[in-house]
């Protein structure tokens, strides 16, 4: 009896995927045009995000340009091991974190704050100047924005030095200090992009339930109670998504902006993973290593956007998988 339901249920099983496939197969030729769609996506996706994959191999060997990628002797851990034992080791892992730390601590809320006092203004003329001039920063290319920071805080003719001679005080070289570098970074990287990020969270307060507010204004709930118990509640779920996609991206700190900021005054507190990687691999031609250091920081932010995953699930119930 035993046997006979078994060999029933193994006729079944097939029966039922070619059924599935059937009916997979009748809603792709139905909606032929969704899928025509994403086809030139996918194909970018897997021509230029998952066959370089298969580059990474020159991680674990002596790349060669006479032998190629497929020829080259296999070496192990043999760059790994180079790359932490090298002298600046440390000093990049602690520029690279500081330094995205510090740019995720001021440019995350910043957007956040912005969209909710655009949400409170009343007059809408005012409101979409304010949007305008806020959002506009975020056309000025990378070239522009150094240049623009190093004419503004140029020793001698810059304008901020203008301003601190006016009031007494010595000339400074910014670009030149160390300890400057990094608030100088973030701080205009979260002045040109906090106009662009706040737009996901304005659309998200756009579609707030206006008879929530009905409800607080009866209840005589302040401003900043409304914003407390109705806005951010709302936008909260956003918030966590976009928090555990920055924190994934939290080693691959911006490498255009701090290459051109760098001099070798400031080096000591600009060198990070990225330019380092910039001058070991292009410029000294030593892809293995590169790919090896690249590879490592790769393997690191996949581990920190799963704890970023994982906790935002354990305190919001939300999260991005």
């Amino acid at each position: 009896m035993s046997n006979n339901i078994i060999t029933e249920a193994s006729r079944t099983i097939p029966a039922t995927r070619r059924t599935g496939l059937s009916e997979a197969m009748r809603k792709m030729r139905r909606h032929w045009q969704l899928y025509f769609l994403i086809l030139l996506p996918l194909l970018y996706f897997i021509l230029f995000k998952y066959v370089p994959i298969l580059g990474i191999q020159i991680a674990f060997k002596d790349l060669s340009p006479k032998l190629g990628i497929w020829g080259s002797p296999w070496v192990g851990l043999k760059h790994f091991e180079a790359f932490f034992n090298h002298p600046n080791f440390w000093l990049l892992i602690k520029n690279t974190l500081f330094l995205s730390l510090y740019a995720l601590a001021i440019g995350f809320p910043v957007p956040i704050i912005l969209a909710l006092m655009i949400n409170e203004l009343r007059d809408g003329i005012f409101k979409r100047t304010v949007q305008l001039v806020s959002y506009a920063p975020y056309f000025i290319s990378t070239v522009v924005m150094v240049s623009m920071i190093l004419l503004f805080l140029a020793p001698r003719i810059g304008v901020i030095d203008h301003i601190r001679t006016a009031l007494g005080l010595d000339s400074i070289n910014f670009i030149g200090e160390p300890s400057m570098f990094k608030s100088i970074f973030v701080l205009s990287d979260a002045w040109q992009y906090m106009g662009y990020n706040a737009i996901i969270y304005i659309a998200a307060l756009a579609g707030v339930n206006p008879q929530l507010y009905e409800a607080a204004k009866l209840d005589g709930a302040s401003r900043l109670q409304k914003i407390i118990h109705i806005d951010l509640p709302s936008i909260m779920p956003i918030m966590v998504l976009l928090l555990v996609l920055n924190m994934g991206q939290l080693l691959n700190i911006g490498f255009e902006k701090v290459y051109l900021l760098q001099n070798p005054l400031n080096t000591s507190s600009s060198e990070i993973i990225s330019t380092y990687v910039y001058k070991v691999g292009l410029v000294q031609a030593n892809y293995s290593f590169s790919a090896a250091v690249g590879l490592f920081n790769s393997i690191i932010n996949l581990v920190l956007i799963l704890l970023a995953n994982f906790g935002a699930r354990r305190a919001t119930g939300s999260g991005l998988f």
